[in-house]
């Protein structure tokens, strides 16, 4: 417990550290889950055993609604309550487990839409990537501010702040969104991104390119870019299904979308 207490306790990143590992092997969990349950509906004659949707009242309830509530109660309580050692590291966990809950369902909520197993679907996965690469970023003790080193630096110290912030909006606006809020914490990720070519359906790219610069942005995030992309997306969360038709998402139960 020594190297625990002089990581993670006395330099006041436990809570930071517990919150990441509820956040990853939640989303573990999560995913291995719906991937079976997915596997059983395509055969019709398996056994039901104990994964399945959850039902309440005959309506389909999503695992976003449990991340939704575990996330409000965990800020409440520790807004009411900041508990010491080992609450505090608990509540962080269950943070982390609510968080990685919601965001595996970011495409849905973000679509108003059942896109689970869809194309679309793979829009939770990039939420979930960014969301524990952030995490780990923060745990590593990464600041988005830096410090202030005397009064002496302090014009220079905004400035550089100014700087950066600014070269992650420049990212957010060439449509890098991974790339703008990881950097927010590191400014050299935002420095990088901001520098690169825009993608070719990002705001920057509608107003500031035309001709040869919009066809090398084309080619630099065509279909080469996006196949590889997919694959990452697809090894941490699965294959979408061919053809799925997304429908709606109504409130009824039997979505047909493993859960």
């Amino acid at each position: 417990m020594n190297w625990y207490d002089r990581v993670f306790v006395d330099t006041g990143r436990a809570a930071a550290m517990w919150a990441v590992v509820g956040f990853l092997v939640t989303f573990g969990v999560v995913r291995g889950i719906t991937r079976r349950i997915r596997a059983k509906h395509h055969k019709p004659k398996a056994k039901r055993g104990l994964l399945g949707d959850i039902h309440i009242g005959g309506v389909h309830v999503h695992h976003q609604v449990w991340g939704i509530l575990l996330v409000l109660v965990v800020g409440a309580l520790e807004f009411r309550f900041s508990p010491d050692a080992p609450w505090g590291e608990i509540l962080a966990a269950l943070f982390g487990v609510g968080a990685a809950l919601v965001l595996d369902e970011f495409a849905l909520w973000f679509y108003l839409d059942d896109v689970y197993w869809a194309e679309n679907g793979r829009k939770s996965i990039d939420a979930v990537l960014i969301g524990g690469s952030l995490g780990v970023l923060l745990l590593l003790e990464a600041s988005p501010i830096g410090e202030t080193r005397g009064e002496s630096a302090m014009w220079s110290y905004l400035l550089g702040i100014a700087v950066h912030l600014v070269t992650a909006l420049f990212c957010l606006l060439k449509g890098k969104l991974a790339t703008g809020v990881l950097g927010v914490v590191v400014p050299l990720i935002a420095l990088v991104g901001a520098l690169r070519l825009a993608k070719p359906d990002s705001a920057w790219a509608r107003r500031r390119y035309a001709g040869r610069k919009l066809d090398r942005s084309r080619r630099r995030f065509g279909v080469r870019y996006t196949a590889r992309h997919n694959r990452l997306r697809d090894l941490f969360g699965g294959t979408p299904t061919p053809d799925l038709k997304e429908k709606p998402v109504s409130g009824n139960a039997g979505s047909g979308r493993p859960h």
